[in-house]
């Protein structure tokens, strides 16, 4: 009896034995992957990475987001305008949302910069009606169905005290029943033109979560100046926010990124439906 029972026990603790480092080598699967957007190598070993805080967005008000040094010391955010227009039979809906926002961002050493932006989102809907049935006959009207969905993100941005022409930024989202996804962006200012490109952490296959890490990097002439993650992938990606500023870029150049990529956090969190399209 006894040495049944202390074979008993002794398989009981073999087996939790087995349980535990089975459990330990699928976590070290798990952090294995990579978890945050994979971005230009060069630019991950010459930049400062600053973790974001969102902070609180109150009525009329963006979010006060700050990183590092950089953070939002004032802001207005405007109502939310929307028009609906559809015709006589309903085939056909067509709905334009228009919104404001501005905010001034500061760096205690390097200025600050003033961002207007005004976002456009457009929303087109096709869709056949049944007007009737006979039998098995079911008798329709319309187009077949379409949806497209456009938003734009129009920025300008200003470094105080400073009379150079203003920098601008555009995004552009696009949602198409047909042609799938896209998300593009540029930011300019005279000769000077910066691609403001799309990035996730699952860019080398070596993230298997459903939702990704997501982010833009900031190529200019091939080279990456700077990058930024807006969700940090899973369920709860909205707080595990990232930017990358190249170190030796010059103070007008950070601060311009940094407004850029305030911008992009503000904006991003309500674009839920990108986090589920293909990269």
């Amino acid at each position: 009896m006894y040495h049944q029972l202390y074979f008993f026990i002794k398989t009981r603790i073999l087996l939790f034995s087995i349980l535990i480092l089975t459990g330990f080598s699928s976590l070290g699967t798990i952090y294995a992957q990579n978890k945050t957007v994979v971005i230009n190598k060069e630019l991950e070993e010459n930049s400062d990475k600053l973790k974001v805080k969102l902070g609180t967005q109150w009525m009329g008000k963006i979010s006060k987001i700050k990183f590092g040094d950089y953070k939002v010391v004032d802001s207005k955010n405007g109502w939310v305008k929307t028009k609906v227009k559809s015709n006589f039979w309903n085939t056909f809906s067509e709905s334009k949302t228009e919104n404001k926002f501005s905010f001034v961002m500061e760096h205690k050493s390097l200025g600050s910069a003033i961002v207007n932006t005004l976002s456009q989102m457009t929303v087109k809907e096709a869709r056949s009606v049944n007007l009737f049935s006979i039998g098995d006959f079911d008798f329709f009207t319309g187009p077949d169905d379409d949806y497209t969905s456009t938003q734009i993100f129009s920025s300008e941005i200003q470094i105080k005290d400073d009379s150079g022409e203003p920098w601008s930024m555009q995004l552009a989202m696009t949602n198409d029943n047909d042609a799938g996804y896209s998300d593009e962006g540029i930011l300019g200012c005279s000769d000077r033109l910066i691609f403001i490109e799309p990035i996730s952490s699952n860019k080398n296959g070596n993230d298997s979560r459903k939702i990704p890490a997501r982010g833009y990097e900031f190529i200019e002439d091939n080279k990456s100046l700077g990058a930024v993650q807006y969700y940090g992938g899973g369920v709860f990606g909205l707080n595990k926010n990232i930017v990358w500023i190249r170190s030796n870029l010059k103070p007008k150049m950070k601060l311009i990124l940094a407004s850029a990529m305030i911008v992009i956090l503000q904006i991003k969190p309500d674009q839920t439906f990108n986090l589920f399209s293909d990269e």
